[in-house]
């Protein structure tokens, strides 16, 4: 009877396991990760054009979420809650340390191509001139695991030769927008996040164009990549790529400044991997603590 019954059970959970792993592997709802560079219903509207466009495209329901930090939405990537994700170089080069992600696409723009860049701000009246005069001061950064907004200026200043919590203080405000208004307002002698998102902070008024100045712009940094969870068909990839590169609805493009999305792979982003190495240098437990 016993074997009867153990029989009987695993003629139930196959099929139920095989049916799982068939709409895990093609789901009938697309639901995509976005970091939280900015608060969340900010991030939401301007990333809704491109949910409309893809709901069109690929002709099923596409549903947006916001992650706590940037790690929450990676973590939900790996863990399948999330089917695709936007994330930059370092959140991903992190992330694919403990699980195999597939990059398919990154935005392009006119004269940089597939590049951006993240930039040190300090108050207007300033005295600081060069990334060396930020020694013995208090520096505002983003999330910890943002490329812009804390690991290429970290490593901006690392190559003027000051390193954080030895030279200067590093001060984690989670955002693009709070480390600008930050400087702004003169809480810190200054501030590093992305370059394209300041840009709109001073266009929409954000910030006052009076109160901040560029001190430092970064090297070129590789475009953040749309990636894959891992467990998705082939078919079903395919079909997102193409929704992807075939983008060009100015609206669905704007928010990422693009003229079109192009194809992603693994070694786009092998620059900031040699920029990582220069932190965890000077801070081996970082690769540990920004990865969780």
């Amino acid at each position: 009877m016993r074997h009867l019954l153990k029989a009987l059970l695993l003629s139930l959970i196959v099929p139920m396991a095989a049916q799982a792993a068939e709409d895990s592997a093609n789901p009938t709802k697309l639901k995509i990760g976005l970091l939280p560079g900015e608060s969340a219903p900010t991030v939401m509207r301007l990333n809704e054009p491109l949910r409309a466009y893809l709901e069109k495209a690929l002709s099923m329901p596409v549903e947006m979420s916001v992650g706590a930090n940037y790690a929450a939405t990676s973590e939900a990537l790996r863990f399948g809650r999330i089917d695709i994700a936007y994330l930059g170089p370092v959140t991903y080069i992190l992330q694919s340390r403990k699980v195999q992600l597939e990059p398919f696409a990154r935005p392009s723009h006119a004269v940089v191509g597939p590049t951006f860049q993240a930039v040190v701000i300090v108050p207007a009246d300033s005295t600081a001139q060069t990334l060396k005069d930020l020694k013995g001061k208090e520096v505002a950064f983003g999330d910890p695991a943002s490329t812009s907004g804390t690991w290429v200026p970290r490593y901006m200043l690392a190559d003027a030769g000051l390193v954080s919590g030895r030279d200067y203080t590093l001060r984690v405000l989670g955002a693009h927008d709070a480390v600008a208004l930050a400087v702004a307002g003169k809480k810190v002698a200054a501030g590093g996040l992305s370059g394209p998102v300041y840009e709109r902070l001073l266009k929409e008024g954000k910030i006052d164009s009076k109160a901040v100045r560029v001190l430092s712009y970064s090297p070129a940094i590789p475009e953040y990549m749309w990636v894959f969870r891992e467990g998705l068909s082939p078919e079903m990839k395919e079909k997102i790529r193409k929704a992807f590169i075939g983008v060009t609805d100015p609206e669905a493009l704007k928010v990422f400044r693009a003229e079109s999305f192009i194809p992603a792979v693994d070694s786009d982003v092998d620059r900031v991997r040699n920029w990582i190495s220069t932190i965890e240098r000077d801070h081996p437990e970082d690769a540990v603590v920004k990865a969780k």
